[in-house]
């Protein structure tokens, strides 16, 4: 949410010419990040929420490769390695989330033994 937040701001900074060429797209990848994330909470089966969050993948991929192009034709005067960056960690906080969600869950019995040792 952060990040979403963080590029709302700079797209408050588009001038006006360009405002929907780019910009609306945008908003739209980054705002799935978050609500993506949410709706998989929400669900009550973890192979669905692993679905939604290959969604967010893709939709943090879209994310960079928009700004990516707008700071390539200078559409936002920012210098793009914090945002780039910014972007690689919330990826990483992803797959370490994806990857802890598919592995296998601990069960009663398996902490019997492993506390008995």
């Amino acid at each position: 949410m952060d990040l979403a937040a963080q590029i709302y701001s700079l797209t408050l900074q588009v001038p006006k010419e360009d405002l929907y060429w780019l910009t609306s797209q945008v908003g739209r990848s980054t705002v799935s990040i978050p609500s993506n994330i949410a709706e998989g909470a929400a669900r009550h089966s973890r192979n669905e929420f692993i679905q939604l969050f290959h969604i967010v993948s893709g939709s943090v991929a879209e994310l960079e490769t928009q700004l990516l192009l707008a700071i390539a034709i200078h559409m936002w005067l920012i210098s793009g390695d914090h945002l780039i960056s910014r972007i690689e960690e919330v990826r990483k906080l992803l797959f370490g989330l994806l990857r802890s969600l598919k592995m296998k869950p601990i069960t009663p019995h398996s902490l019997l033994i492993t506390t008995s040792l």
